[in-house]
């Protein structure tokens, strides 16, 4: 099945404790049903100091489940992904408006 969600794609979150937030998916990961969008769902991990790396508490983006985000379309609003085909190939386009994503 196709990805509705892809590396890159500017989305916002709908519930959870960053509900409203937004920003660009950094990984998707399809097993787990998951992403990783930047500046949301940030975590504190704590790291061991090495001769290579500082140490410290670093903020880390932990993945947020798929079905708590939602594509952004031009207007900045959450818009629903479909399917069609054009010219023979299948493109991903935004239910609210009609555009091709």
């Amino acid at each position: 099945m196709a990805a509705k969600l892809k590396k890159g794609d500017k989305v916002v979150v709908l519930a959870g404790k960053d509900k409203g937030k937004q920003g660009e998916i950094s990984a998707v990961l399809p097993k787990e049903n998951k992403a990783v969008v930047d500046g949301v769902n940030i975590a504190i991990r704590h790291t061991r100091q090495t001769q290579t790396s500082q140490g410290g508490r670093l903020a880390k983006a932990m993945p947020i489940d798929l079905s708590n985000l939602a594509l952004m379309d031009k207007n900045g609003k959450a818009t629903r992904v479909g399917f069609r085909v054009e010219d023979g190939k299948k493109v991903r386009f935004a239910k609210t408006t009609g555009d091709v994503i």
